[in-house]
């Protein structure tokens, strides 16, 4: 099985992978909506790169005020139109998904900058929208649970860490754990480039240390301070940033 996370509207290289006929896991954060490294995404189209070049500079340093307060200063009086168009554009990028996925056998869970419920609806036959279950793929009992760690901007697809723990106690002891989010290991959600400790899941990492599954599959960390780790018996694996390296982790 050939795993991916942070997609970001790499769509293309993501076909790719799709037609090679290994089952296709895909751990969150389909959609590009901003790309810090260069300001493209769905905020700067809408919004413009200047304007991007901000929220950047905010989540920099944390300040996630001074980011609701750009953001409420920019869509004043334009609520709507700005929300329809981006609407328009997350739309358009799900439709771009289900084409890359067409005809493969793929397991698709969301990330924190997806829209769950938009995703699960935009994927083809043979794909399967998968958060808090287990499924069997090639002899292995997997469990998927989606979802990114809150902050106060409440997008929709950050996931409380209660909510995190009930997902988690659904699936029981499986041989593979996948999530967008890494466990909370601090070598795993550093982010050395940005200099930031990013979110991370506690329940995850207990869930390791009781469950013990062979190994743990994630995302989210763009550049981390460790890549690969071990807690307890269980491989910690961060299977890399795709729109920038187009590669794929094959577990076999």
């Amino acid at each position: 099985m050939l795993i991916v996370a942070d997609v970001h509207g790499e769509f293309d290289a993501l076909e790719v992978l799709a037609k090679r006929g290994e089952p296709l896991l895909i751990l969150g954060d389909l959609i590009n909506y901003v790309d810090y490294r260069t300001m493209d995404g769905i905020a700067a189209d809408v919004l413009g790169r200047d304007f991007v070049r901000q929220v950047a500079r905010f989540r920099g340093t944390g300040d996630y005020e001074g980011s609701r307060a750009l953001w409420r200063d920019r869509m004043s009086g334009r609520e709507d139109e700005i929300r329809l168009r981006i609407g328009d554009l997350v739309g358009q990028q799900y439709e771009e998904t289900r084409r890359a996925l067409e005809g493969s056998t793929s397991y698709v869970t969301y990330g924190n900058v997806d829209w769950p419920e938009t995703l699960r609806g935009c994927l083809p036959d043979g794909s399967r929208f998968v958060d808090g279950e287990a499924v069997e793929i090639e002899g292995f009992r997997v469990g998927f649970v989606g979802g990114g760690a809150p902050t106060p901007l409440g997008v929709p697809g950050e996931v409380a860490e209660e909510a995190m723990e009930a997902k988690l106690d659904k699936l029981g002891p499986v041989d593979i754990l996948c999530s967008h989010l890494p466990p909370a290991v601090a070598a795993l959600h550093t982010d050395v480039i940005t200099g930031r400790v990013e979110g991370s899941s506690d329940a995850i990492r207990r869930y390791l240390l009781i469950h013990r599954p062979a190994y743990h599959y994630f995302g989210d960390i763009h550049q981390p301070q460790a890549s690969r780790w071990r807690l307890g018996r269980t491989r910690c694996i961060n299977v890399g940033y795709f729109r920038a390296t187009r590669r794929a982790v094959r577990h076999s």
